[in-house]
């Protein structure tokens, strides 16, 4: 079970340029629930004293715009944890019920986990395909976030996470491939949580504007790097599964 958890937050970490790709409206959103510091020219205020008061409410924006960020992001892996807990039930009727093997799901989320590297590394876009599939089901969800926009309370910064928890995508998928081959609700949840964790220091540099990191994570060079070390975990998992499977 601690090497599923430490793939899924593996998977997380090294798809960090793709999440900057798909959640990349979400600073915006977020930013602009925050209100803009103005100063009328003829108010009569010591220099020092707007100097002062201009710092306490910038520091106060910062901390809102953090708290707001955090909540989000904890309404986002929650989402993920509830897909997860359903698939690894889903993962463990097939196991008692049908007679699956668990070791035969491995091999098949080992295969998602390589697609998934190539999809990163844009050698193969199949995954596309299977995001397709969820657009549907996203077509009824995703009006939902024009009820929590702007995003001026925690509470609506969980809820809009909660709600693009729910996006069309293929890193998130690739993953659930693990959480179903868990054959547990409880397992499939926690892989999922450990890769919500993986992907916050990615979305969390965004969020938080971090330019250069952000610049870093986005380069051909390192998301080529990440993608191929997807494939190679891949793999490695295809051909233990395959072991224990015969």
């Amino acid at each position: 079970m601690s090497l599923d958890l430490l793939s899924a937050f593996i998977i997380g970490l090294l798809g960090s340029g793709h999440c900057i790709a798909m959640c990349g409206g979400i600073t915006t959103m977020l930013t602009s629930a925050l209100p803009t510091n103005k100063y009328h020219s003829n108010q009569q205020i010591p220099v020092n004293t707007q100097n002062k008061k201009s710092n306490q409410n910038e520091n106060s924006r910062q901390t809102s715009k953090l708290v707001l960020v955090i909540f989000y992001n904890i309404g986002r892996i929650a989402s993920y944890c509830v897909i997860g807990a359903i698939v690894g039930y889903t993962g463990s009727i097939a196991a008692k019920n049908i007679g699956m093997p668990l070791a035969g799901l491995r091999m098949f989320s080992a295969i998602f986990v390589v697609l998934l590297g190539l999809y990163l590394g844009q050698w193969l876009m199949w995954l596309n395909r299977i995001e397709a599939l969820g657009k549907g089901l996203w077509q009824h969800i995703s009006p939902l976030a024009q009820k929590v926009i702007p995003v001026s309370s925690p509470a609506k910064a969980f809820s809009l996470g909660a709600i693009w928890g729910w996006l069309p995508c293929g890193l998130v998928y690739s993953t659930l491939t693990w959480a179903l081959a868990s054959g547990s609700l409880i397992t499939g949840a926690s892989i999922m949580l450990c890769f919500g964790l993986g992907t916050l220091p990615a979305l969390l540099t965004l969020s938080l504007s971090f330019g250069g990191i952000k610049s870093l994570l986005v380069k051909p060079t390192l998301r080529k790097g990440m993608a191929l070390l997807l494939i190679t975990f891949g793999v490695y998992s295809f051909i233990v599964a395959y072991q224990q499977m015969f």
